[in-house]
């Protein structure tokens, strides 16, 4: 499961979000690029197609390269192919680097293509906490140091990831040579009403990943988590990414997936304390918005905020496109931090745009990469 948020836009479209939008910082220097990405068949075809672009996903069943990082973090790195700027990708909640099996090899035929997993995730050692976006972004840094990856760096964030991609962008400007993000979260801009209905919504999530986390501690039965529409009922270990198995990967990959989530309690507490310092990064990226000036900025906007599989399953209701219409408008509003931003939309993916649209994000890193030249 993911959590997200939204920008700035000025005409709604017959999809839950508007079409094209126009938002510049303080020049007429920035255009808002709508991506319609044709109605492409989410069902077989695609799931083939999408198997055929992630070759070699065994890599994620093991670790990488374990990398020392700051306050004694070792975080777990899959870095492939060469070039600068490097990219480096920043998974959502819930999510560690397979997250990017499709988009990172593609993007490692150009340039340096690096993905990992924060500390208490994946195959990373647990870190400290509070697990804030400043510890996460101060962690990567470290961990890239450590590593000898030289920057600047093209940071991509999808969901919870747009948070420490954003953060480290303000906190290592001079290394930033462009942001991605990908359905981010965008709850330090949204409307205050949606922002208090995201924090009640969390507390009640986190009970239940508590719950799932004593029974792991315990060797209990993991318990059944509530049913999604048309979907069988899952385990507390498969409510990882979008739920797994994943189709996009192969069965070795979600095999090794779903052990980590049936035993790794440190990935489990990593994710409670990423979740409930969610009001403290919110505060922080308010009071720190610093002005990247060309560095370009790419914003991918779906209108399925929230929403793992299409179609969503709420799609026609007129709250729902409200929500996804404000989700949007608040995106959006990180156009402001460049001079050089863009916001494409993908209406034809779910969240998980690096599943359903790998194109679109391999575009627009594409275009980052060719620009940050």
């Amino acid at each position: 499961m993911q959590t997200r948020r939204t920008g700035d836009l000025t005409q709604q479209g017959p999809t839950p979000l508007p079409t094209v939008r126009r938002r510049v910082p303080t020049t007429a220097a920035s255009r808002v690029l709508g991506v319609r990405l044709g109605a492409a068949a989410l069902g077989g075809c695609l799931l083939l197609a999408m198997r055929r672009e992630a070759p070699g996903d065994a890599r994620y069943t093991r670790p990488g390269r374990i990398v020392a990082a700051a306050d004694g973090a070792r975080l777990n790195m899959y870095c492939m192919g060469s070039g600068s700027p490097a990219v480096i990708f920043e998974s959502g909640w819930e999510d560690w680097a397979p997250a990017w099996a499709v988009v990172q090899p593609r993007v490692a035929r150009w340039t340096r293509a690096c993905s990992y997993d924060r500390a208490g995730a994946g195959f990373s050692g647990a870190g400290p906490v509070p697990r804030t976006s400043v510890r996460i972004a101060d962690e990567l840094h470290s961990a890239l140091r450590s590593a000898r990856i030289q920057g600047p760096f093209i940071l991509v964030g999808n969901a919870f990831g747009g948070d420490p991609a954003r953060t480290f962008a303000d906190l290592y400007t001079s290394e930033t040579a462009g942001l991605v993000l990908v359905e981010a979260d965008a709850s330090d801009v949204e409307p205050d009403s949606l922002r208090e209905a995201d924090h009640r919504g969390m507390a009640k999530f986190l009970d239940r990943v508590r719950e799932c986390r004593d029974s792991i501690a315990a060797s209990r039965p993991l318990p059944l988590l509530p049913p999604r529409a048309g979907q069988p009922h899952r385990t507390c270990a498969q409510q990882f990414f979008r739920g797994l198995p994943e189709s996009a990967w192969s069965p070795e990959l979600n095999a090794a997936l779903l052990h980590l989530a049936e035993t790794k309690v440190a990935m489990y507490d990593a994710f409670v304390s990423e979740m409930e310092q969610t009001p403290w990064d919110e505060t922080w990226l308010q009071q720190h918005r610093r002005f990247l000036g060309t560095r370009p900025v790419r914003v991918l906007t779906t209108g399925n905020h929230g929403v793992g599989h299409l179609p969503a399953p709420n799609a026609d209701d007129p709250q729902h496109r409200e929500y996804e219409h404000q989700i949007a408008l608040a995106q959006a509003r990180w156009l402001d931090l460049s001079s050089n931003s863009r916001q494409i939309f993908t209406p034809a993916s779910s969240e998980y745009v690096e599943f359903d649209r790998p194109d679109a994000v391999v575009s627009a890193i594409r275009e980052v990469y060719d620009q940050s030249r």
